[in-house]
């Protein structure tokens, strides 16, 4: 069904939303309830409707559902002040009050002629850089992965590929994804990913091929910033065919856990170039989580103050509020910060973040910390648990999800988390945390080898991370390793000159006392008081 409407058509079997021969890109929620409005325009829809309808009747916040109203206005170029198209009615609703022309799908000859002409591009007055200003978030096509296998036969693969990146970087909730139906139009053609920004207003774009050989296959995969020219990322896959689903499925993790960073990456760059009187929100979180990836104490004061004017600029911005939450926390772990000043101030931050939007899993991350830190480790797991659900290949997530269950006692399955946020992320800057949780895990049953091996491959990555300083430094105290106890507790108290038992007991929420009085037998082994 085709919705002609002023100079938009809204197109439910494509999924698309054009205004004349441009394509607007619209994040898939934003567009069922831009449905949901013009199917009902005869009518004023209430807030329960919509929350019936788009979220299948599940919790929702004012500010969620106000953020989407707004994003589905500003799609088809209407505003809260104007209300051309979607009127508020007071108390009751929203009605989609312009007028409709309705174009049943198998209008064939309708639809040709509706459509540009394929070899079209966009407007030269409506360049790419322009389109992707008119977001309030980078927008990010992914291209149909070339069949390179020589067999029709093979077209699901490739195709289930790129439509798998499509659905899982949707759910990343930092970019606009362009619909299936719009970057698959490009399927089979040599086409200049220039021309596809342009077209579909993309600031990013991702291509790749897959060749499949008997029982082998070979994926690659790149990430293009189509406003500098340049390649971000690039990566090739080979791996054996034994369970086709769960190669794909493997595939598509590992692509989208790569892509995110390097996509924060580009957005910190961008921002660090504007003069600091012009950045929004935006460019403010995106400057401070490159200093939170750092992993230093002075980094993490910066990235809370890029934070905080964030907040001050958009006072119900989630994801500044749950980055801001786990930065306190995370600085109370490290033993820059003192628990008890840093903990209201994280709970209160990670509680708005959750308000502000509960769908976010950084918001989720930042409420499992807290409660993680206040011993309530039963309601850390379920936030961690929580924030996977929303994203899958959240490494960081992965990561405290693995520290929480070997602080509930269930040091294999937290193993377990910490090797998946390894795999997903292997160029993480938080890696040496990974590896760090990997052998508090060990520790905790009782393998001390290779909990030493685990933490010396953290310090590694970083030499200043200090949760493997102090592995290092337990497990070399119990295995009677008095030299390497000695050199590893100098270091420890170098990158934490506060540690003492005391902190240990008081700050580490070790469930069963049995652990807890183990893992202080380590380092009164290794001379700790």
């Amino acid at each position: 069904m085709r919705f002609h409407f002023l100079n938009h058509i809204l197109d439910t079997d494509r999924r698309e939303l054009r205004r004349g021969a441009r394509a607007i890109a619209v994040e898939p929620q934003v567009f069922d309830l831009l449905v949901y409005l013009v199917e009902n325009r005869e009518r004023v829809v209430s807030k329960d409707d919509l929350i019936a309808s788009v979220w299948g009747g599940r919790i929702v916040s004012d500010s969620t559902l106000t953020s989407r109203i707004n994003a589905a206005r500003k799609a088809v170029g209407d505003s809260g002040g104007h209300q051309r198209l979607i009127r508020t009615i007071a108390r009751k609703g929203l009605r989609f009050v312009a007028d409709v022309r309705i174009q049943p799908a198998g209008d064939a000859a309708a639809q040709a002629a509706a459509r540009p002409p394929e070899h079209v591009h966009a407007p030269p007055h409506q360049p790419q850089a322009q389109a992707q200003a008119s977001h309030d978030r980078p927008i990010i096509a992914v291209l149909p992965f070339a069949n390179m296998s020589g067999d029709p036969e093979q077209e699901y693969f490739s195709d289930g590929i790129s439509e798998d990146i499509i659905t899982a970087l949707s759910k990343l909730r930092w970019f606009l994804v362009i619909a299936r139906n719009s970057s698959f139009i490009y399927k089979g053609k040599a086409i200049h990913i220039k021309q596809v920004a342009d077209e579909l207003g993309a600031g990013y774009v991702v291509e790749g091929s897959v060749r499949k050989g008997g029982d082998r296959v070979r994926i690659t995969a790149q990430l293009n910033d189509v406003v500098t020219g340049s390649h971000l990322w690039a990566e090739r896959y080979d791996r054996d065919l034994s369970d086709v689903f769960a190669v794909q499925d493997e595939i598509t993790e590992a692509i989208v856990a790569a892509i995110e960073p390097q996509l924060h990456a580009a957005e910190s760059f961008r921002a660090r170039r504007k003069p600091p009187d012009s950045m929004d929100a935006w460019d403010l979180v995106m400057r401070a989580l490159s200093h939170y990836w750092r992993v230093t104490r002075e980094d993490n004061v910066v990235a809370q103050a890029l934070l905080e004017k964030a907040i001050s600029i958009d006072p119900h911005y989630g994801r500044a509020l749950g980055v801001l939450a786990a930065s306190h926390t995370f600085s109370a772990h490290m033993g820059w910060a003192e628990m008890t000043t840093v903990a209201p101030i994280a709970e209160r931050s990670a509680l708005a973040a959750i308000q502000a939007d509960g769908e976010d899993p950084w918001a989720h991350l930042a409420l499992g910390a807290v409660y993680m830190y206040a011993r309530r480790l039963d309601d850390s797991l379920a936030e961690f648990e929580l924030a996977l659900r929303l994203n899958p290949s959240f490494s960081l997530a992965q990561g405290y999800y693995g520290l929480a269950l070997c602080y509930d006692g269930r040091w294999e399955d937290g193993n377990a988390a910490a090797q998946r946020g390894l795999r997903l992320s292997p160029r993480d800057p938080y890696s040496a945390i990974y590896y760090g949780v990997a052998a508090y895990a060990q520790y905790v049953g009782g393998n001390y080898p290779e909990a030493i091996r685990l933490a010396r491959e953290g310090i590694r990555h970083r030499g200043d991370f200090v949760g493997a300083h102090r592995v290092l430094t337990a497990a070399a105290g119990m295995t009677g390793q008095a030299e390497i106890a000695k050199a590893a507790l100098q270091e420890l108290r170098r990158v934490q000159p506060n540690i003492s038992l005391a902190w240990i007991a008081a700050h580490l929420p070790i469930k069963l006392d049995g652990e807890r009085e183990r893992y202080l037998e380590g380092f009164h082994r290794a001379g700790l008081e």
